[in-house]
């Protein structure tokens, strides 16, 4: 009892290492994100290409189709149609969702960090309704100061925002690093959930794997402006003086 306890602390989200794997998940807008992306589901897939850098009409490309499903179809519609479909690749307000402490467990090759969600301004109405019910989690190397997976979990059934009961639900978000500039990015990420209601049962399992991707900046001048401000030095704020 007396290891698991030592293993066990609670650590505010503006101390190192997490402050550090925070920030790297805080890319300026200017940074931007070139990919493709294989969307899966039990019954299709598609391949679809993104590049902010061509002409709007051809920036969302798709690659190869396989199989048929209206709502992954819905899915790749809605992500397509965004005014920066990149930018899901960039988890920027991973902080405000944390809030200012956490529950940190050391697992020995890496920290598991508890938190209860906590709505940002990016959220959706189904976001906040999941904040006061789902586990979340996310697993941080603290050697190296990066986020490796992010987990958001339903520990037991609920009633649905929208009727029915909700049964299972669980999404995660994996994270690597690119580079050259050391910008935490969602590399792919999955959603798997089961509903019932009016004596049916409805379930739901798609993911999103990115397949390639090239970051750069919108212009030579963004590139330089975070050059120079990343080498000046961090200060910490939030913390005891």
């Amino acid at each position: 009892m007396f290891l698991a306890f030592l293993a066990s602390f609670i650590m505010m989200t503006q101390a190192p290492p997490l402050n550090a794997a925070l920030s790297a998940t805080e890319a300026p807008r200017t940074l931007r994100a070139a990919f493709t992306v294989e969307l899966q589901s039990q019954h299709a897939s598609r391949v679809y290409s993104y590049d902010p850098r061509k002409e709007r009409d051809a920036r969302w490309q798709i690659v190869s189709w396989q199989g048929e499903d209206d709502e992954l179809e819905e899915v790749a519609a809605n992500w397509a149609n965004e005014a920066a479909p990149d930018g899901r690749l960039f988890p920027d307000d991973l902080r405000a969702s944390m809030g200012q402490q956490v529950q940190v467990q050391d697992m020995g090759h890496a920290w598991r960090v508890a938190f209860r969600h906590h709505p940002s301004t990016n959220d959706g109405e189904f976001d906040v309704w999941a904040a006061e019910r789902l586990q979340a989690s996310a697993w941080l190397d603290p050697v190296g100061e990066r986020f490796l997976r992010i987990d958001y979990r339903l520990p037991h059934p609920v009633a649905g925002p929208e009727g029915g009961k909700l049964t299972r639900y669980e999404q995660s978000y994996f994270i690597r690093t690119e580079p050259r500039w050391g910008m935490s990015y969602v590399s792919s990420f999955s959603i798997d959930l089961e509903a019932r209601a009016a004596f049916r049962t409805i379930s739901r399992r798609y993911s999103a794997s990115i397949v390639k991707t090239e970051f750069f900046f919108a212009s030579a001048e963004a590139e330089a402006d975070f050059e120079v401000r990343r080498k000046r030095p961090q200060l910490m704020s939030g913390l005891p003086r």
